[in-house]
């Protein structure tokens, strides 16, 4: 054993106190270490095995053996039995992977520069090593999660897992049969207020994920009374943003039409829905786009035309929710419209049927001379003519804004 793995065996024991103290400083889930002495002296003693084992396997570049492996899914089930959460469980993989490459850096300055080829040998041993342990801590994870958690919240877990790239994703879906594609079209399904009473979602939910076969989860708000389904809808293979605009209103694929028609035909509140395609990697990202488009577009029930709004359709709604000064400027025009007979309903079905009049009339129920009183209305009202290209971008703006709930 050369002196830079001799110097890590020295400070292992010392080195694995300042990680147990770091786990219960720093991750308030170990609280209990500081009072529960059986615990504490369990965590300890799993930290001095795994850098023993490091420094006894590395040197030789030896795999972790199968029983080291089972220890280490055994520490996991461990952690998930005494109701560690996932976001618990990713601080403690970071932060044991960043005190593990810290007790090597402070070895390494302790050899004052020696050792290069040790080093080497010992990063060269981590990475694969290190992965292979954190996919059997993850599988005994979830070995537990399945045992003790319905399925709507274990598929709700997979959710979270993959917005947040948890590495325990991969576990998860197959705990739950599902595939990974690596392209998702990241929906959300806006709800603003449900009444009080109403039943509960977890089995309507679970059947919109037996039939659509896509991770999904519900975000309560404002104490529960609404919230917002995030979904993940699966796409072919190598469909990204980029290559199949999914992103315009004419081009969204059917699974995503069918999961929202579905699970909105079947909650009969308004809702309204935005939805953005990302990479695997990249639906954090996606799911702040989708999000944001769903905050913006306007509520509809099932019945009333309701599809996912994707950028395309709000990107003038998106704008102007960061420009105080054109938002008051729409704030006022809407004033001016809510003096006339049902101009902002109007205006809604006129730019929802694309401006077609008879198509417009017959979904508003009135003569199409109505509609043209109507619309002659909005031009004496605001002086703009909602037929011309201004008219379209200003006038639909604020009906999609007064629809959004924004302005309530």
């Amino acid at each position: 054993m050369g002196t830079l793995f001799a110097e890590l065996a020295r400070r292992a024991s010392t080195n694995a106190r300042r990680e147990v103290e770091a786990y219960r400083r720093e991750i308030p889930e170990f609280a209990f270490l500081e009072t529960n002495r059986r615990a504490r002296d369990e965590t300890l003693e799993y930290a001095v095995w795994l850098r023993r084992r490091t420094i006894e396997l590395s040197p030789d570049n030896t795999e972790l053996s199968a029983d080291d492996l089972d220890y280490i899914a055994a520490i996991g089930e461990l952690r998930a039995g005494a109701g560690m959460s996932l976001d618990a469980r990713q601080r403690v993989l970071r932060l044991h992977t960043a005190l593990m490459l810290r007790d090597i850096n402070e070895a390494t300055d302790a050899q004052r520069g020696g050792g290069v080829d040790e080093l080497m040998r010992m990063m060269g041993w981590f990475a694969p090593q290190g992965e292979r342990g954190i996919s059997a801590y993850s599988q005994g994870f979830v070995t537990v999660l399945r045992r003790r958690l319905p399925y709507v919240e274990q598929i709700a877990l997979l959710t979270r897992a993959l917005v947040t790239e948890d590495s325990m994703a991969a576990e998860l879906a197959t705990a739950v049969g599902m595939e990974l594609p690596e392209c998702y079209a990241v929906t959300v399904i806006r709800v603003p207020d449900r009444p009080t009473g109403d039943r509960a979602l977890e089995s309507d939910i679970e059947a919109l994920v037996k039939i659509h076969r896509a991770p999904v989860m519900w975000c309560p708000e404002g104490g529960e009374r609404g919230g917002e389904l995030i979904a993940l809808v699966p796409l072919k293979t190598g469909a990204t943003e980029t290559e199949v605009p999914y992103d315009v209103p004419d081009a969204i694929p059917e699974a995503v039409l069918d999961l929202v028609r579905d699970f909105a035909g079947t909650l009969g509140r308004p809702c309204a829905v935005g939805t953005a395609t990302a990479q695997r990697s990249e639906l954090a990202d996606a799911l702040d786009r989708a999000r944001r488009i769903s905050r913006a577009a306007p509520l509809r029930r099932a019945s009333a035309g309701l599809r996912p709004h994707t950028v395309a359709d709000v990107f003038v709604e998106l704008a102007v929710a960061d420009l105080p000064f054109a938002d008051d400027w729409l704030r006022t025009v809407a004033r001016h419209l809510e003096q006339g007979p049902d101009l902002l309903v109007t205006l809604d079905a006129y730019y929802l049927h694309d401006m077609h009049r008879g198509a417009t009339a017959a979904a508003l129920n009135v003569h199409a001379r109505t509609l043209d009183y109507r619309l002659r209305r909005v031009r004496e009202l605001t002086g703009i003519d909602p037929g011309s290209t201004h008219g379209v971008r200003a006038l639909s703006a604020i009906v999609t804004r007064r629809l959004s709930g924004a302005w309530n």
